[in-house]
């Protein structure tokens, strides 16, 4: 490092001697002139305009404006958005003020790695695209700098997913100036909604800014709060769930003595376990206030295996009784072996045997219908009475019990 600022400072003795000239760089290439009507000491002075400009006692201020333009690719299965974001960095620094009487300029344009800027970095980001790869600041007589900076980041967000699919949730994006310290630097931030475009599953209500206290390292917050339309994943979702638990009912008026009532049960169970899987794969799962919709779910996934079991069992024990009733003894030859004398037979005895086993089990079917038809209907309401005052608050996450800087918890 130290070879690199020898080499730097002999390269910009060189090229004093020759003339100053702004020589073209790329991205992360250092500057190596000022212009001319400056008239800087080259070595000395452009080390010290490329550091913190000095305020005294104070920090420096630096005002920002985030101009949100999109917000795009909201993922809750990864935990994840996208968003495009404006920054207009606002900062004096005296040394770069000139007499605008001698001079006679409303302002010029500097490259940005040609003078000191704050350097930002996203926590939550996993990545950062930089629209422009060298921005250029505009420099007023008396010493104002502005910088624009366009960016397109991904970023981590912790959904809030009690409600989907009528979940709102607050998605951080935490910039940090990791080369100054809250002594030397403070960021002052805004935030302007320019997002134009609503047709979107997830729109911005509300965005806000704020500088976080008692951090080492300077930083602002952006705070992005999204909530879900909702219109696809009752589409896909809830109709179709509400749909198979309706047409399980309706089955439950079939007769039971009717064949197709089990094929009626088994098709519908199976194809509510094709729609659960496919189910469990759309929601998304996290370590605390998982969405309610996974447990509603599931109570009708043991609600239609209930119904079907009830079916199975009930046409089991109907079609053994008549089985028992066709192969066993006839009246008949029994009367017979007690004599002609005794009392005539009765050849009506199976038939009444099995005529009241099979309204057994039809009344058994009855009151099961009833209480089923119950049953889901109080589920109903009590899911959605859940739905409505249910509350859960996330795990905090291991980083938030310690402040930044601050020492690990083992």
């Amino acid at each position: 490092m130290a070879l690199q600022l020898l080499l730097h400072v002999a390269f910009l003795r060189l090229s004093a001697t020759a003339g100053p000239s702004v020589q073209a760089r790329d991205f992360r290439t250092p500057a190596v002139a000022w212009p001319s009507y400056f008239d800087f000491n080259w070595p000395q002075e452009v080390q010290e305009t490329i550091q913190i400009p000095n305020n005294g006692s104070a920090p420096l201020l630096v005002d920002v404006r985030v101009f949100v333009s999109n917000v795009f690719n909201v993922d809750i299965l990864r935990y994840t958005v996208s968003s495009m974001l404006l920054l207009r960095l606002s900062w004096l620094d005296t040394r770069l003020a000139w007499n605008a009487s001698v001079r006679p300029r409303r302002a010029v344009t500097l490259p940005w790695d040609s003078l000191w800027t704050p350097g930002l970095t996203i926590q939550e980001a996993l990545w950062v695209d930089w629209q422009d790869q060298s921005p250029r600041a505009r420099v007023d007589p008396d010493g104002h700098v502005d910088l624009y900076l366009t960016l397109t980041t991904e970023t981590n967000c912790d959904f809030e997913l009690l409600h989907f699919p009528r979940d709102q949730s607050d998605c951080n994006l935490s910039f940090y100036a990791l080369g100054n310290t809250a002594l030397e630097l403070e960021f002052r931030a805004h935030a302007v909604n320019e997002i134009v475009s609503v047709k979107r599953e997830y729109v911005v209500r509300d965005l806000k800014t704020q500088v976080p206290p008692q951090q080492l390292v300077p930083c602002f917050q952006v705070t992005l709060r999204l909530q879900n339309t909702a219109l696809k994943a009752i589409i896909a979702l809830l109709v179709p769930g509400e749909a198979l638990l309706l047409a399980d009912m309706c089955g439950g008026l079939l007769p039971l003595q009717a064949t197709e009532r089990i094929a009626y049960k088994v098709t519908l169970l199976l194809g509510y376990l094709v729609f659960h899987s496919s189910l469990v794969q759309a929601l998304p799962s996290s370590s605390s206030c998982n969405p309610l919709l996974i447990y509603y779910f599931t109570v009708l996934l043991l609600l239609l295996f209930a119904s079907t079991m009830e079916t199975v069992l009930l046409a089991a024990l109907l079609a053994r009784g008549d089985l028992r009733a066709k192969s066993g003894p006839s009246p008949t030859p029994r009367a017979e072996q007690h004599g002609h004398g005794d009392s005539e037979p009765n050849p009506e005895g199976a038939p009444r045997v099995k005529g009241s086993r099979r309204s057994q089990a039809e009344a058994a079917d009855h009151v099961f219908f009833l209480v089923y038809v119950v049953g889901v209907v109080c589920s109903q309401f009590f899911f959605i009475g859940l739905w409505m005052w249910a509350t859960c608050k996330s795990d905090p996450a291991p980083g938030k019990a310690v402040p930044h800087g601050g020492q690990p918890r083992l």
